[in-house]
């Protein structure tokens, strides 16, 4: 939202709690799985482009249904849609996954996304569908996970690889997508491959704190039944955008 006001967009935004203050965008509270309250919102905003970011970890109704019912409202209205997905749907493996590969979800909340990602796709062919990564910046759930995990009330994983992005460079590039004809598939993460407990000690080196603290585990030692080795081949919107999707690395440490 701020980086489509200060693009000189008009901007609406929802929220379902916890409603966070942008100058210049009104708010509007709305529960994604109430399907008439979804069309009815966007009948009467009449955009002419929704970003749809549905979620909640454990609860289908938000990531999946809510997915398609602002597709449908969307398509309704002939707005422009960007679905916001996840690498969360792939299972894991040592090669990078291209833009167009089809999910492979090893646990529930990869198989709501996925869900979601084909109701969007049936429902709006000409949508474009960003899959992206841990997803950092300023006051972001993945920097703060870090933080607990630094001191010892949270545990970080050595075998997860992930290419986390820049919160900015992901809202730049989804603003583009929004202003273009782009339609499918395409991974928009960032080009470094780090583990959740690397990137653990890079926000130490951040912050200025002590990584001596760092906890970590393994998926066997707890397990879980999680995506392992997921790294997004971002290779065609670095060339598709203008946006340059930096680094972790270069976002945390510089």
């Amino acid at each position: 939202m701020r980086r489509g006001v200060s693009a000189g967009w008009s901007v609406v935004g929802t929220f379902h709690s916890g409603a966070v203050a942008v100058p210049g965008v009104p708010a509007r509270r709305l529960d994604v799985t109430d399907r008439a309250a979804v069309r009815a919102l966007v009948a009467e905003v009449r955009p002419d482009a929704v970003v749809g970011t549905p979620y909640r970890y454990r609860d289908w109704a938000v990531t999946a249904d809510g997915a398609a019912y602002v597709a449908v409202a969307a398509a309704e209205a002939g707005a422009r849609l960007v679905h916001v997905s996840s690498d969360a749907l792939h299972a894991g493996r040592p090669v990078p996954y291209a833009d167009d590969e089809p999910p492979t979800p090893v646990h529930a909340y990869g198989a709501a996304k996925a869900a979601a990602e084909t109701a969007v796709r049936a429902v709006d062919p000409g949508a474009a569908l960003v899959r992206t990564s841990l997803i950092v910046g300023e006051g972001s759930k993945q920097i703060q996970l870090c933080r607990d995990a630094l001191a010892g009330r949270a545990t970080l994983f050595t075998d997860e690889l992930r290419c986390p992005i820049d919160v900015t460079d992901l809202a730049d590039a989804v603003l583009e997508l929004v202003a273009s004809s782009y339609a499918g598939l395409l991974n928009v993460a960032g080009p470094d491959a780090v583990s959740r407990a690397e990137l653990g000690l890079l926000v130490a080196e951040r912050y200025g704190l002590d990584a001596a603290g760092l906890t970590t585990t393994t998926s066997a030692e707890t397990g879980l039944v999680r995506p392992l080795d997921v790294r997004l081949d971002s290779t065609r919107a670095a060339g598709l955008l203008r946006t340059r999707l930096r680094g972790v690395r270069e976002v945390l440490v510089g």
